[in-house]
């Protein structure tokens, strides 16, 4: 179990959460995107967000952005 205590400006409705519970993972990913800081943004990792991205509902310019930035990262990659 990995338990998480983000912060309160990403996460206001719980404490804490489970990051080994693949629900929970992908919705603090969600989170992070939609609210989070360039820190905490910083602080995912790609490989993860580039895996969910298609499960989780997004704002039409974040996914937009996500999206081009992950084709972009793969090209160069």
């Amino acid at each position: 179990m990995s338990i998480y205590t983000p912060p309160r400006y990403i996460v206001w409705s719980t404490d804490q959460i489970d990051l080994s519970d693949p629900f929970q993972h992908r919705w603090y990913i969600w989170q992070v995107l939609t609210h989070g800081r360039a820190e905490d943004i910083r602080a995912l990792n790609l490989d993860e967000v580039a895996d969910v991205l298609d499960e989780i509902v997004l704002p039409e310019d974040v996914r937009n952005l996500w999206e081009r930035f992950l084709e972009i990262r793969c090209a160069e990659g």
